[in-house]
């Protein structure tokens, strides 16, 4: 198992920093502030950095083809158009789909595309207790909203599949542990639910993963300020540790790992020794394992 430490690329101070994605085609960075409602977009050649304000939290988001962004505020999917907005101070959008708008106490969380242009994601439960009110559904252009038969989570993340699309990971932040199960993207059927990778650092909550070229599973480390590299049998490859304490989600570029962080619920005590928490962070890994970034087949 080998180790680093990634640094500072751009000091956006998000309060929750999420849902970070690496546009191949426009060499762009676009990642979520849940709490700010913000989206954010960074271009890696210029280090032009801008961001809009949205009227609900936005909580994951996906690519779509053409510019256009799949949104996923708190209470439903929406589509916009954000690389025709670029010079304007606020985004226009359209609703794709409401979801659980009967259910005051859930909102969207985690969500990535699949390998068949589907988007796949889960609420979180806003109750006070965290019971396990949350839900995973996939949402797709010819079907709407199908809900998956899984567990009911408290903060359903870690949502990502195989290069075969046959395989979902995924999780509830709840619990120290890793789930995968066999995924049916046509008919959005879900089996096999099996544990991948139990966390073995103290406290650490599991957050956003990607797979990469080779396979192996990325998770952001909530609490643990770490970035853990899991072989496909469940296996510990690579830890990147983390000037922040509340790594949330990661995203691959050629040979270079981007991690979201947040600073919620931190101290003033804690933010003088990570004053860079909210920022994204980038490692280079010294090798290509990006994989280009599915996309949504949005209507």
């Amino acid at each position: 198992m080998s180790e680093a430490t990634a640094t500072l690329l751009i000091d956006s101070r998000c309060e929750l920093g999420e849902s970070i994605l690496w546009c191949s085609r426009r060499n762009v960075l676009y990642w979520v502030d849940i709490l700010g409602a913000g989206l954010w977009r960074h271009e890696l050649a210029t280090g032009r950095t801008r961001s809009w304000i949205l009227p609900q939290p936005l909580a994951c988001i996906g690519l779509g083809e053409d510019g256009l962004l799949l949104l996923g505020l708190a209470k439903g999917l929406h589509v916009c158009d954000v690389e025709a907005q670029l010079d304007s101070d606020t985004l226009a959008f359209d609703k794709l789909v409401d979801v659980e708008a009967d259910e005051a106490m859930t909102r969207v969380n985690d969500g990535r595309a699949d390998r068949d242009g589907n988007f796949v994601f889960g609420t979180k439960s806003e109750h006070a207790d965290a019971r396990r009110a949350g839900r995973y559904f996939q949402y797709s252009a010819g079907h709407g909203l199908r809900e998956l038969d899984l567990p009911r989570a408290a903060i359903p993340n870690s949502i990502c599949f195989d290069a075969s699309g046959t395989r979902m990971y995924f999780c509830d932040s709840a619990d120290p542990r890793i789930l995968s199960c066999r995924y049916d993207a046509a008919d959005a059927r879900v089996s096999d639910v099996r544990v991948f990778a139990e966390l073995d650092t103290p406290g650490a909550e599991p957050d956003g993963s990607i797979v990469d070229a080779e396979g192996a599973l990325w998770n952001a480390q909530w609490g643990a300020g770490q970035v853990v590299r899991y072989l496909p049998d469940g296996r510990v490859d690579r830890v990147i540790r983390v000037p922040a304490l509340q790594p949330s989600c990661v995203a691959l570029d050629g040979d270079s790992l981007y991690v979201s962080t947040a600073r919620v619920g931190l101290s003033p005590y804690v933010l003088d020794a990570y004053p860079d928490s909210g920022g994204v962070f980038v490692h280079r890994i010294g090798r290509a394992l990006a994989r280009e970034e599915d996309r949504v087949a949005l209507p």
